[in-house]
């Protein structure tokens, strides 16, 4: 896998791809203290870290590309008690898209995801994803059977988007559109063993 450093992601930007993610991002999940948090790779981890500096409750996923969403699920189906938010990003929901269907089947209602996208695979070198070459994530989640879902392509969007995460008696899904620039710059671990044993600490008050 590659590094996460800087890519200068410069020229023109897809149509629909308009917000700054460093801004969207928090503004969209607001206190994030109120649910316990699965981030993809990459961008949307770095994003998770810094803005929880490294909190307990946030567990920050390194080159297990595809397993946000189904960790969140599970996460979801053992604590009904707590609100859990997978924040993810195009490229890496793209590995493992078939997990939407589950998650609609069983659909828990503590559940909430934000697909960060960019358009773009931020892990392996900033490649275009197919979301900039038409594949709509959203649309993909309704047709799993995601009734709760939005697309936030503007500021004035966010929130409502906002809304959806904490409301409601079912999963919610919110496609957040956003320009293919860097997350805070935030030097995360890459421990997968730490940050299980940090999240699993701060979750169940022992280690």
């Amino acid at each position: 896998m590659a590094t996460e450093g800087k890519h200068g992601m410069a020229g023109a930007v897809a149509p629909g791809f308009i917000l700054d993610r460093r801004e969207a991002v928090p503004a969209l999940i607001g206190r994030h203290e109120d649910f316990l948090i699965i981030a993809g790779l990459a961008g949307t981890a770095r994003e998770i870290a810094h803005l929880t500096r490294d909190g307990g409750h946030a567990y920050t996923m390194a080159g297990a590309m595809g397993g946000a969403a189904a960790m969140g699920l599970g996460l979801a189906l053992a604590r009904p008690d707590r609100r859990v938010l997978v924040v993810t990003g195009d490229g890496e929901l793209l590995m493992n898209v078939g997990t939407l269907a589950t998650i609609a089947v069983l659909n828990p209602p503590n559940l909430s995801i934000i697909c960060v996208d960019n358009g773009h695979y931020g892990e392996t070198g900033y490649q275009k994803s197919h979301t900039s070459l038409g594949v709509d994530l959203e649309k993909m989640a309704q047709g799993a059977g995601i009734a709760r879902t939005r697309t936030v392509a503007k500021e004035s969007e966010i929130a409502d988007g906002a809304r959806l995460l904490r409301e409601g008696n079912g999963t919610s899904f919110v496609l957040l559109r956003v320009k293919p620039t860097d997350p805070p710059s935030h030097k995360r671990s890459l421990d997968p063993a730490l940050e299980r044993l940090r999240f699993r600490q701060a979750l169940l008050g022992k280690p």
